[in-house]
């Protein structure tokens, strides 16, 4: 062993270790690694860029803009609302929201799909009087299983595309990976809709928010106006200048007026006497407030949130997305009420109400906000980016509905696009930035909307992630993990080393992403099917696929995260219903591979 293998692999662990802990954002640790790679000079720098300029990586940003475009148009989503809610059974209702769902997963980036639907799907369910539950976690896994059809069906297959064209092989073409993931996606469904369709929970219809636990972390004050003009030290007062703004364990979130509401409640709004100061908080700290002169514990009132939702704001609740950029930061560094008009109520995190004071909670992928929102919410920018909406609304930025012709045009586009790459007329870099021109020519969408959908966090985890699989290889450190892989496995023969191989991918996808997952099992990979003296495609195929067959947990893929909380799951829910859709599509990927290429 050299120090640099040693090296190596010390940086990599610790990596995934930052990675397990989120410790901080993926793309910074990753990126971490990376620069500690090339400080050490393990790597060049120019093999530290490389992932920068790589055509996956690229390819990657422009899928972005193709599919948020799409997605902006409401086409798909409103025709797959349409279709479950003409049913006249829960099951023919899941068969016909699932086949749609995979068919358009295979060519739209999954994400955006079932963060709009799901918010559509809950809706119907409660409407119906059906569970939630039976409905939101096929929906998620159908995206995944539609993403493994096509090579543009998510960014973990481009990646791998861009890692085999890097190397000097040749990329994949459109469908390669169709005839190796159809049967699995076909016995997938043909579980969700029949097996697991009895496994999926049943909890029972309701709000995503329960208003009956507000009296749980809310509490209403009254400014006196009893005294003489200049004695109550809060009115005519700013809340920053009444020392309101900054408190522990509560937070100020909306001020009642006679019939007047204002929400969301800025450090320079004036308290005027009479006003009712709803605080949000725990209960058992707020004890503070009723010995501040000029404040008065409201008594005879009902406090809750209702007395909020016909006025001209709302009520919602988000999960806060993957690429979001209040990701490990304190709700008081955000400047949250501010940059979106909204106050937050509560948060919750695995479903689990979060203690202590709001502002000081540190905010992680997937935790649930409730926000008291103003009018203004839904016109800020990066909604779309920062979160994923879990309840009703009628628009927000990246939907706000284009004209019938964009709408219309924006498909024919993406169509011809997918008709060129099929026939191998154009490489799937160049019709992408063709599609993308026209988009931008045509105006259907903005350069300013085109730079919205683009997730920068996304691309810079993968460009870091290529450098330390290049690292990987050069100082022998994956061959060394493959020569332990298929000293275990071998035994088993060829099948038992592709199990293996698949098996830890799973792991890794479950723990890190699912594209950080492949850009370091990929040189593992190659290395394995060089030492068997194999084609090394198959191997390569494998670990795609694997890479996005996440079934067990809601934290190891984007779109599990998004239906978690609005269908009221638990987390066993995703390892019963996932473990066998996991082991279907792991041996069914094996055997297909197996049968066609040894």
């Amino acid at each position: 062993m050299t120090w640099e293998m040693i090296y190596t692999v010390i940086v990599v662990f610790m990596m995934m270790v930052c990675l397990i802990k989120e410790i901080t954002r993926p793309e910074i640790i990753v990126f971490v690694a990376l620069t500690c790679l090339l400080g050490a000079g393990v790597i060049t720098t120019e093999e530290a860029i490389a992932g920068f300029a790589n055509e996956g990586m690229l390819t990657v940003a422009l899928l972005f803009i193709v599919a948020g475009t799409i997605q902006k148009s409401g086409l798909m989503e409103r025709t797959i609302a349409k279709l479950v809610r003409s049913s006249d059974s829960p099951r023919r209702s899941l068969i016909r929201l699932v086949v749609p769902i995979t068919g358009v997963s295979a060519f739209l980036n999954n994400t955006p799909i079932v963060a709009t639907l799901t918010p559509i799907i809950h809706k119907w369910c409660q409407n119906q009087n059906l569970a939630p539950s039976k409905f939101l976690i096929p929906l998620s896994y159908a995206s995944i299983l539609g993403g493994i059809l096509t090579v543009m069906g998510t960014s973990t297959n481009l990646v791998v595309h861009g890692l085999l064209l890097e190397n000097g092989m040749e990329g994949y073409s459109l469908f390669t990976l169709a005839p190796y993931s159809l049967p699995a996606c076909l016995l997938g469904l043909g579980y969700l809709v029949t097996v697991g369709f009895k496994l999926l929970p049943s909890y029972k219809v309701s709000n995503t928010y329960s208003y009956e636990k507000e009296k749980e972390y809310l509490m209403e004050m009254i400014v006196e106006d009893n005294y003489p003009y200049l004695d109550n030290p809060i009115i005519n007062k700013t809340v920053e200048e009444a020392n309101l703004h900054n408190l522990d364990y509560v937070y100020l979130i909306a001020i009642i007026r006679n019939e007047e509401r204002i929400y969301p409640v800025n450090s320079s709004t004036m308290i005027k006497g009479n006003d009712h100061l709803i605080f949000t908080g725990q209960i058992s700290k707020m004890g503070e407030l009723d010995t501040r002169k000029g404040l008065t514990l409201s008594t005879g009132t009902t406090t809750n949130l209702e007395r909020f939702r016909n006025g001209k704001g709302r009520l919602m609740e988000v999960v806060l997305s993957h690429q979001s950029n209040l990701l490990y930061q304190r709700i008081r560094d955000t400047d949250f009420r501010t940059k979106y008009d909204a106050g937050v109520i509560a948060i919750h995190r695995n479903r689990v109400h979060m203690e202590g004071k709001i502002g000081e909670i540190v905010l992680r992928p997937g935790d649930t906000l409730v926000l008291l929102t103003g009018k203004d919410f839904e016109e800020r920018l990066n909604l779309s980016h920062d979160f994923y909406m879990v309840t009703p609304v009628e628009s927000y930025p990246f939907l706000n509905r284009m004209s019938r012709w964009k709408a219309w045009g924006s498909m024919l586009i993406m169509a011809l696009m997918i008709f060129f790459v099929s026939f191998h007329l154009l490489s799937m870099f160049a019709a992408m930035s063709i599609a993308v021109v026209l988009y931008l020519l045509l105006r259907i969408i903005s350069i300013e909307e085109a730079k919205s959908f683009i997730q920068p966090n996304v691309l810079l985890l993968i460009a870091s992630a290529f450098g330390i699989g290049e690292a990987l290889l050069k100082t022998g450190a994956a061959s060394l993990i493959s020569t332990s892989l298929i000293h275990v496995s071998l035994p088993y023969g060829e099948i038992g080393v592709l199990f293996f191989l698949s098996f830890i991918t799973v792991v890794f996808t479950e723990i890190i992403t699912n594209n950080a997952a492949a850009v370091f099992m990929f040189p593992i990979a190659l290395e394995a099917a060089n030492q068997l003296q194999q084609d090394p495609l198959p191997f390569f195929i494998l670990i795609t696929i694997s890479a996005s067959a996440s079934f067990l947990s809601p934290i190891g893929y984007q779109t599990n995260l998004i239906v978690y909380h609005p269908g009221g799951y638990r987390f066993s829910d995703y390892f019963k219903v996932g473990l066998p859709l996991s082991l279907i599509v792991i041996v069914t990927t094996i055997v297909t591979i197996y049968w066609i290429e040894f």
